[in-house]
């Protein structure tokens, strides 16, 4: 049976100043991410697009659910298959490609998780489950661009593996 989750949200625009989108370099692009019972996430565009760069950008974000999401099916998958995960840092890097007129897509994303196990015995299986946590995460099934994921599995306590 499917059921269907719904997610909503607020993006509310702070950057008009005194005079909104009178010109392009006129406006800021900072806004709020909200929602209910949660911190607000402080956004704005890429730098390459006049945004602030101390605050989040979309594509950032996008970047950041791809690598949310795989770290979460992941750990799950782990968890049921007796995987014991004691560590999992990732470093994604998203490759967005401008086209002529404005616009752009993204072209790749490239997970590289580096992840710790509890043992030895346990480094194929956490190997083999990362191709299996793709096929099942949310966003990366949402997506039309590749998303690859180059792990690394380590084992806890085992310096020759660092």
């Amino acid at each position: 049976m499917s059921r269907s989750h719904s997610y909503e949200l607020t993006v509310d625009w702070t950057g008009a100043g005194d005079t909104g989108t009178i010109n392009y370099r006129a406006y800021g692009r900072e806004h709020e991410v909200s929602a209910p019972g949660l911190p607000a996430i402080p956004g704005t565009a890429d730098p390459a697009f006049r945004g602030d760069p101390t605050r989040w950008n979309p594509e950032q974000l996008l970047v950041a659910s791809l690598s949310q999401c795989h770290l979460l099916s992941y750990l799950s998958l782990c968890a049921r298959s007796g995987v014991v995960v004691t560590a999992y840092v990732d470093s994604p890097i998203g490759t967005m490609t401008e086209t002529g007129d404005g616009g752009g897509s993204f072209t790749e994303v490239v997970l590289r998780p580096k992840v710790t196990v509890a043992s030895v015995d346990q480094v194929e299986k956490a190997t083999a489950l990362h191709e299996a946590a793709h096929e099942i995460c949310f966003i990366a099934n949402s997506v039309s661009f590749p998303v690859r994921n180059e792990p690394v599995i380590l084992v806890a306590g085992d310096e020759s593996t660092r």
